[in-house]
């Protein structure tokens, strides 16, 4: 899901640190590949310029990550 990754690798490595894709945190769903993550450019919120995940501020992410536990449900609603 990530953009110019090597398809033949077996899998990515993200450099840790608030400027990599996914910002400071990434909260994964129960579908593979997608979750709920900060980003390094918080001007993009709100624009279409995910593949699919749900995509907040840093600080937002950070804050989520500390309110939630694994097997917290999620429910999206439209």
């Amino acid at each position: 899901m990530l953009w110019g990754v090597d398809k033949t690798l077996g899998k990515a490595e993200l450099a840790p640190g608030p400027n990599n894709p996914v910002g400071v945190a990434w909260i994964g769903l129960s579908k593979p590949d997608y979750g709920i993550h900060g980003t390094p450019d918080p001007g993009n919120i709100g624009h279409g310029v995910s593949d699919g995940c749900i995509r907040l501020t840093n600080w937002d992410v950070d804050e989520l990550s500390h309110m939630v536990r694994r097997g917290t449900p999620v429910d999206l609603e439209e």
